[in-house]
């Protein structure tokens, strides 16, 4: 009765409007354990407190602060606390339009992956998930962290990143970013309309203009959102005629690079008349 007293769970699962993402789970679990089980989805897992220890095809592996787990499909595999506080863990289901079947095999003989990029990639990832309106940035940042994990699993040599220069390529997206800057573009509509793979689209636009596709995006929301705002429209009104969410998003982001909240700005025009 006293180790289920102790017990503590906490969950968050959604499913994001993500291509290629089934589903994003977090969890802190302090004792509870994981019968063998499968999944029908690639299992992208990584633990910020605490560790777990698993069995997957019949061997014994664990998940140190700085190792990202992929687990493949199909394959049974278990999971229990491996320190005495348990684990908080944050795990994103893909499906095979992100990693094939093909890679099943290399996962099982290696699930646990050291690599610090990776990692801090991953966090980021969830961090953008869980914020309404950043579907651009997630779906550019799952498309770079799938690359390294093909890159892992077939021990490709060379460096993932390496930027391949491709300006012409970079002009494409940026005048597709400027004619949809209210609706905006999802990565894979982006990269079918040009006709290149979403990596090296990603990779060919930040080469040639320092910056990430979802940031010039949103730093383009913003000089609208400044016009609207100076012009006296309501900063809710602002945010869905600029392409955000909603007004939470649109003043995170206008803060982040104005320094000032949307309100604020807004109210500085009128006190000095205008500019």
């Amino acid at each position: 009765m006293g180790s289920e007293r102790n017990d503590r769970r906490s969950v968050s699962a959604w499913r994001p409007r993500v291509p290629g993402v089934v589903e994003v789970f977090h969890a802190h679990y302090t004792e509870y354990a994981y019968p063998m089980h499968v999944h029908d989805a690639w299992t992208l897992l990584i633990v910020d407190d605490g560790a777990v220890r698993y069995d997957l095809d019949r061997h014994e592996h664990g998940t140190p602060h700085d190792t990202v787990s992929l687990l493949p499909p199909h394959v049974p595999h278990n999971g229990s606390p491996a320190t005495p506080d348990g684990f908080r863990k944050r795990v994103l289901y893909l499906d095979a339009s992100r990693l094939g079947d093909d890679l099943i095999g290399p996962a099982v003989d290696g699930p646990d992956l050291r690599d610090p990029v990776l990692r801090r990639r991953v966090g980021q990832l969830h961090a953008a998930l869980a914020l309404p309106g950043e579907e651009l940035e997630a779906e550019s940042r799952l498309t770079l962290i799938g690359e390294r994990l093909h890159r892992h699993l077939r021990h490709r040599g060379g460096d993932a990143d390496a930027v391949r220069r491709d300006p012409v390529l970079a002009r494409r997206l940026r005048e597709l970013l400027d004619e949809r800057v209210v609706p905006g573009i999802g990565l894979e509509e982006a990269a079918w309309l040009v006709s290149a793979h979403p990596a090296h689209l990603v990779r060919a636009f930040s080469g040639a203009y320092g910056i990430a596709p979802h940031q010039y995006l949103t730093s383009r929301r913003i000089d609208r959102a400044r016009r609207l705002l100076l012009a006296g429209r309501p900063v809710a009104d602002v945010a869905g005629a600029t392409g955000f969410y909603d007004q939470a998003h649109l003043t995170r982001h206008f803060k982040r690079l104005v320094g000032v909240t949307p309100g604020r700005y807004r109210g500085s025009g009128r006190r000095t008349g205008g500019r």
